[in-house]
């Protein structure tokens, strides 16, 4: 049972870590009525946030197996009617546009475009499992009462995956994915509060065939065989039960980050096939997954984690420069080139910009700040103060950059210390 004193505690961290406005005090990104509801911008900050992400997702994937595709945000109508989108998830889709004789929609799913890259060609048993990634755009027709920062958009960027693999390999690969979500969330300092089997409910929102649903739903049990868990029922997605990995904001609100799914009906749907080593044609399994959902959903639940701080990888600036007067600006300058030569995002700030103590307490949520005095130019060194308080001993600038690309590049969540 909550105290009073703890609720308080726990509204103020709330509002005091909310996102949206967070991400408006440090200009990560920003709404206007004339782009719409739902439609975000990102300022260069928040760009940069996203651009750490998009590349460690993509680094993470290519790592373990995935080939990357590109597919466009549009598709004929027929293409959702064909994978069941139109029938069971109309309401949450943007209506048809005119082009000619044809009707063509914003596509609220990547699946089916990778479903027709599978078979744009003759498959073999060989090339399974056959692992698609893609950081796509994807659209839903929110309504303006749901809309919130980046939590709820219109306009989503989505880290999707689809493994197609055969029966046998089906419980592996979603195994191994959800294996890559934790060492994602490990990096990002996410903190998962359980992990959920969905499951269908009541209702005709979901695809009718029984014998598909019972074999999906035993197969992921499989997979979170040994791993903490709970069965929900109605929050499958309409084609198949799926593992949620729910995360809560500083108010206790729970939201699903991360997904893996096994799937029997789009296989089907689509009539996708594979010659076998029996020279017969068989049906693959789609195993669905996505690392972190989507890019808003993923960086809005990062902000309100980290309190803007973000672990040093990923930070809008990772290191700023202090010159103490004019006299070191040359060579603070000099330290900056050197650290966006090392592949690292630097600012200089110099006493223009106020006393050093005023420019340290502006960089606060910078990782790493560079004081450099004179003792320190004359002899090629910086001071290094770090974001959690820790001063080091002056060091060669050429070590301090080398030392925090290493930290960077480890995608380590201490700023000094190794990760072992």
């Amino acid at each position: 049972m909550w105290s009073p004193a703890s609720l308080i505690f726990v509204r103020e961290r709330a509002t005091m870590n909310d996102h949206r406005k967070l991400g408006r005090e440090l200009e990560l990104f920003d709404t206007d009525p004339l782009i719409g509801a739902g439609l975000p911008y990102w300022l260069p900050a928040g760009a940069a946030v996203r651009q750490a992400l998009e590349d460690y997702v993509r680094e993470a994937e290519r790592r373990a197996g995935y080939q990357h595709v590109s597919s466009p945000v549009l598709g004929k109508k027929e293409l959702y009617q064909i994978s069941g989108h139109w029938d069971h998830y109309s309401d949450d889709m943007f209506p048809p546009m005119k082009l000619g004789a044809e009707e063509v929609v914003l596509r609220p799913s990547l699946c089916p475009h990778h479903a027709l890259i599978f078979r744009s060609r003759g498959r073999s048993y060989r090339e399974l499992p056959l692992r698609m990634a893609e950081l796509g755009g994807m659209y839903r027709s929110e309504l303006s009462g749901v809309l919130g920062g980046l939590t709820r958009v219109r306009a989503i960027q989505l880290n999707d995956a689809h493994i197609f693999c055969t029966l046998d390999q089906a419980v592996d690969e979603a195994r191994a994915a959800l294996e890559l979500i934790g060492h994602a969330h490990r990096d990002l300092g996410i903190r998962p509060v359980r992990y959920q089997l969905s499951l269908p409910g009541p209702g005709g929102k979901y695809v009718a065939n029984p014998e598909l649903w019972e074999r999906a739903g035993r197969l992921l049990g499989e997979v979170l065989s040994g791993v903490d868990h709970v069965a929900v029922e109605g929050e499958a997605a309409f084609y198949g039960p799926k593992i949620d990995v729910q995360i809560a904001d500083p108010a206790g609100r729970e939201s699903t980050l991360s997904t893996v799914q096994i799937d029997f009906h789009q296989p089907e749907r689509f009539g996708l096939e594979y010659t076998g080593a029996d020279g017969g044609r068989h049906r693959p399994v789609m195993v669905h997954r996505s690392i972190i959902g989507s890019l808003e959903r993923a960086v809005a639940h990062l902000i309100e984690a980290h309190g803007g701080a973000f672990p040093a990888w990923m930070a809008p600036v990772q290191v700023v420069a202090l010159p103490i007067s004019e006299a070191e600006i040359p060579d603070a300058a000099a330290f900056v080139a050197r650290c966006v030569d090392a592949g690292l995002r630097a600012r200089l700030s110099g006493p223009e910009a106020g006393g050093l103590g005023a420019r340290i307490r502006d960089a606060r949520l910078v990782p790493y700040s560079a004081v450099i005095g004179a003792r320190e130019a004359s002899e090629g060194g910086v001071a290094l103060r770090l974001r959690d308080g820790r001063r080091l001993d002056a060091m060669p600038a050429a070590e301090a950059v080398q030392r925090i690309a290493a930290l960077a590049g480890a995608h380590a969540l201490d700023l000094w210390d190794v990760p072992g």
